[in-house]
């Protein structure tokens, strides 16, 4: 494996500033190769899949949606009525 490496600057947010310097107080490393590990580290971690939930809101028409044809019949007059 070749070992590249790269010099640059990066702000932190306050709370993967004290992370990284958590860190590299607990294995005595240095600052860039603790934020490597924490890097490496959000790299591979799993994500749980987020759930989907479906919202649902009042739009105040109420439209009987057992015969779609009609559905759709009534929503296309109410189009033709909005746009005169």
């Amino acid at each position: 494996m070749l070992a590249w490496s790269m010099r640059t600057t990066v702000r932190l947010d306050p709370e993967v500033a004290a992370a990284a310097e958590r860190l590299r107080r607990e294995r005595a490393i240095g600052l860039g190769e603790a934020v490597n590990e924490l890097a490496r580290a959000g790299l591979t971690r799993q994500r749980e899949p987020v759930r989907f939930r479906q919202r649902t809101a009042s739009v105040g028409l109420r439209v009987d949606v057992t015969d779609v044809a009609d559905t759709l019949e009534l929503l296309d007059q109410d189009d033709t009525q909005s746009e005169r």
